[in-house]
């Protein structure tokens, strides 16, 4: 287990369409590679067959390992991954692969280096957006208006799902991470600025995927009120460096 250099985490909630594909299209990619992986699918509170997909699939490949979890949230299936694993880099990946698993080397050495976190950016100089209708740019610039407004200013692109951490800022960040859902990503990246690690935004090829699980109008709502949570954890201390972490 030491000697693993990337993790990938893949929160699966309700993807028996989707998680085979995904699972092949990532396998195919690592066995390419000259390093050693692992990956964890992460599997919560799902009312399809993504459980027993991912558990036939990981009987199969050994590198591959499912990890059930009964609480909800995408957030929370995160924390579990980020937490459970052994690489070097940890790597949060969603199982639309909505940027294709090949662009993983930019977020890794030599391509990207001497950062904390990496997060794929679909608005960085370089980005590309591929089939996206306006209607669904527009909801999402409206929410990452708000982020930047009220918790992240500076950041183009906190809610991509493609995001890598070095193993000892995954372990600080996702052990202090309070928000099970959406919003977790807000609160993670917030979190690692009060503890001044080095953020960077990665341009990423991204394709629209039309069975996207977001709505511009309650997503936002939600968010705003999550915001509103973690700068009231912060006032309370919550998030406070406690010695021995990182």
């Amino acid at each position: 287990m030491d000697n693993i250099y990337l993790t990938i985490v893949i929160p699966a909630h309700n993807e028996e369409k989707r998680l085979p594909g995904t699972l092949a299209k990532v396998n195919s990619y690592l066995q390419s590679q000259d390093y050693l992986a692992e990956v964890l699918i992460v599997e919560n509170a799902s009312q399809d067959r993504t459980l027993a997909i991912a558990q036939e699939f990981a009987g199969q490949h050994p590198e591959f390992r499912v990890i059930h979890e009964a609480g909800r949230g995408k957030g929370l299936a995160v924390q579990k991954g980020m937490l459970a694993a052994h690489g070097i880099y940890r790597f949060m990946c969603d199982a639309d692969l909505s940027m294709p698993i090949e662009e993983i080397y930019r977020f890794l050495p030599p391509q990207s280096d001497n950062y904390d976190i990496a997060i794929g950016s679909r608005e960085a100089p370089g980005a590309i957006r591929y089939n996206e209708p306006f209607y669904r740019h527009f909801g999402g610039r409206v929410i990452n208006s708000i982020i930047r407004w009220l918790a992240l200013p500076g950041l183009q692109d906190t809610q991509c799902g493609f995001k890598c951490f070095r193993a000892d800022i995954a372990e600080d960040l996702f052990r202090s991470q309070t928000l099970p859902g959406w919003s977790f990503d807000i609160e993670v990246l917030y979190i690692a600025r009060l503890r001044n690690y080095r953020i960077v935004e990665i341009p990423i090829p991204w394709y629209y995927n039309p069975d996207s699980k977001l709505n511009a109008y309650t997503d936002a709502l939600k968010m705003s009120k999550d915001i509103l949570k973690i700068r009231e954890n912060k006032r309370r201390g919550i998030y406070v460096q406690h010695a021995g972490k990182v």
